[in-house]
């Protein structure tokens, strides 16, 4: 590669605004994927989403009125949202970020120390480190 080229950016990297426990699933398996085949993973967190963490609401499973898909799920032994993120944080390969706007709004500086989140950014910040990234998903 020639000095004047640049490598590609092969990050992935998702905006998780939603806290239905199907998006976030969906959001951290993109994660575990991408880390799986060595790639880097940026996982942000916004309002919903960012709730559940700061709630600490990521072992069971609930799909509002759908048992079928609970019992689907359990019964084929699929990942909770903890699993994935285990999986993610131990590949070390996945930065877990919070927004502080969102973190502001719901109320949750308090509970912001023990979410487990690996960094807290401002829109200006997270655009700035997502600049030029390809693979992006938005749930």
């Amino acid at each position: 590669m020639s000095p004047c080229v640049s490598a590609p950016d092969t990050r992935v990297v998702v905006f998780l605004h939603s806290g239905e426990y199907d998006r976030v699933h969906q959001g951290l398996s993109i994660a575990a994927a991408a880390v799986a085949s060595g790639r880097r993973a940026e996982v942000y967190l916004f309002w919903w989403a960012l709730e559940r963490f700061l709630l600490d609401r990521l072992d069971e499973p609930d799909f509002t009125g759908r048992d079928d898909v609970s019992d689907r799920f359990e019964s084929r032994r699929m990942p909770t949202l903890r699993a994935l993120l285990e999986h993610i944080r131990e590949a070390g390969l996945c930065t877990v970020a919070g927004c502080t706007g969102s973190l502001g709004a719901l109320g949750g500086e308090p509970r912001a120390g023990d979410s487990g989140i690996d960094v807290w950014l401002g829109w200006s910040a997270i655009l700035q480190r997502t600049a030029g990234v390809t693979d992006r998903f938005y749930l």
